[in-house]
């Protein structure tokens, strides 16, 4: 009898703990339902929210800016020194390109403003780079203006004193135009050129001398040729020869 019911109680208590751990099993689960159910509502974006990021800070590719003609020119030179010179370093030839080209550019603003200045000034007045034998010299437009009252003995006597032979020569040349012209051989006529003065002269003698003389006038004195004592002495022979035919 007492073995029956101590099987009974132990039956009885089997089953009420098997219940209760099912009614904690299911309550457990409605839990975490519950409790997890905010992890599959709709999120909503807000609008244009992709400019906050558009920023450098968010940017992870790395772009590589498109070469130009000049720097592919300046790698075709670099390329060309490395060959020439049989360079490794291309670093070093890239820094031999970039010298040279500024060097030329440097050179280059030199020249400009040499051409700058050379216009600005007067074309026979004194220039750094220029003769010394035009520092004392007449304005060009003034004689040509006053050819026929200029006196070019004084001017030659001058210019003698001061040691200037090119300027003497000028003076030569102009003083055999006058005497032409006032002989009538010529018209005279400043933007007449040498040539155009020799198909005016008639007599085939004159017109050799002066071919020959004004030769010796533009490749001294355009030319800037300088001339030694032996030289000039022929020169200006020349000159007061054809002068005194006339």
């Amino acid at each position: 009898m007492n073995k029956l019911v101590l099987f009974l109680f132990l039956l009885v208590s089997s089953v009420i703990s098997a219940q209760d751990i099912d009614f904690e099993s299911s309550g457990n689960q409605n839990l975490i339902s519950s409790d997890t159910l905010w992890l599959y509502e709709e999120k909503v974006f807000e609008e244009n929210f992709q400019s906050k990021y558009n920023q450098n800070d968010f940017i992870y590719e790395t772009q590589v800016a498109e070469k130009g003609f000049w720097d592919r020119f300046k790698e075709s030179m670099a390329s060309f020194f490395r060959k020439i010179l049989r360079m490794t370093d291309e670093n070093a030839s890239m820094d031999l390109v970039d010298f040279l080209l500024k060097s030329l550019a440097v050179l280059l603003i030199i020249y400009v403003i040499y051409l700058i200045v050379k216009t600005i000034m007067n074309e026979e007045g004194s220039w750094i780079f220029g003769k010394s034998s035009d520092k004392k010299i007449i304005s060009y437009e003034e004689i040509e203006l006053n050819i026929h009252t200029v006196d070019f003995e004084k001017l030659i006597q001058d210019a003698l004193k001061s040691n200037e032979k090119r300027v003497c020569i000028r003076y030569y040349h102009l003083w055999l135009l006058k005497k032409m012209a006032d002989k009538n051989i010529i018209e005279w006529d400043a933007e007449k050129t040498n040539s155009e003065y020799s198909y005016e002269i008639q007599d085939p003698k004159l017109k050799e001398k002066f071919s020959y003389a004004s030769y010796l006038y533009d490749y001294i004195w355009y030319g800037e040729f300088d001339l030694n004592d032996e030289a000039f002495s022929k020169v200006k022979s020349t000159f007061e020869k054809t002068i005194q035919s006339i």
